[in-house]
């Protein structure tokens, strides 16, 4: 005998678990504390700052 299964209630579990996955990734991205937020931005401008210091101008032709 074959189980007869709601498919309504299986549409419902699946955009359950799928909204809960997604809750989850967004606790990574967004759920960080302010503190958390400024040493990233610091960090990251520091490495720009670093990156830009140490370019090499190259010149393409004699004028200038």
């Amino acid at each position: 005998m074959v189980k007869i299964i709601n498919l309504n209630k299986k549409k419902k579990v699946k955009a359950r678990l799928t909204k809960e996955k997604k809750a989850a990734e967004n606790r990574v991205i967004f759920g960080r504390t302010k503190k958390e937020k400024q040493i990233a931005k610091q960090e990251s401008e520091r490495d720009k700052r670093h990156l830009d210091a140490h370019k090499l101008e190259i010149k393409v032709g004699d004028q200038e």
